[in-house]
């Protein structure tokens, strides 16, 4: 059974960082693209991040290019979401996601990803 586990997640100010990290065991964790996405209060699920299995590629949300970065540890079954410059729209709980098919390119769409973390929240005050 596929489990996700994200860590990481806390009360930053505006202007500061963060790195989220997901776990991911019950399957080769190698040879599945990975994503994150995100949910605000009120608000419905959106893609923030995703990478390619073997690293090469990687997706970016409009809203999070240049300021988050999305990275894989194959060795250690773990991606990672590098947050810098944070803003308080970026208040949320974000998930990792593992992608339903092997071999299958990164995907924008939360259709893609059929084995979901728990969340962790994400705070930014202004």
């Amino acid at each position: 059974q596929v489990q996700l586990v994200e860590s990481g997640g806390g009360l930053v100010q505006a202007g500061g960082s963060l790195r989220l990290s997901c776990v991911a065991s019950g399957r080769t964790f190698s040879i599945y693209a990975m994503g994150w996405f995100r949910q605000a209060p009120g608000k419905e699920r959106e893609f923030v991040a995703a990478i390619s299995y073997s690293g090469g590629s990687t997706l970016y949300a409009d809203s999070v290019k240049g300021r988050f970065t999305i990275s894989r540890d194959n060795a250690k079954n773990t991606v990672y979401l590098q947050m810098n410059s944070l803003k308080p729209e970026d208040t949320a709980v974000y998930y990792c996601a593992e992608r339903a098919r092997a071999y299958f390119d990164p995907s924008y769409t939360a259709n893609a990803y059929n084995y979901w973390g728990q969340g962790t929240q994400v705070t930014v005050s202004s």
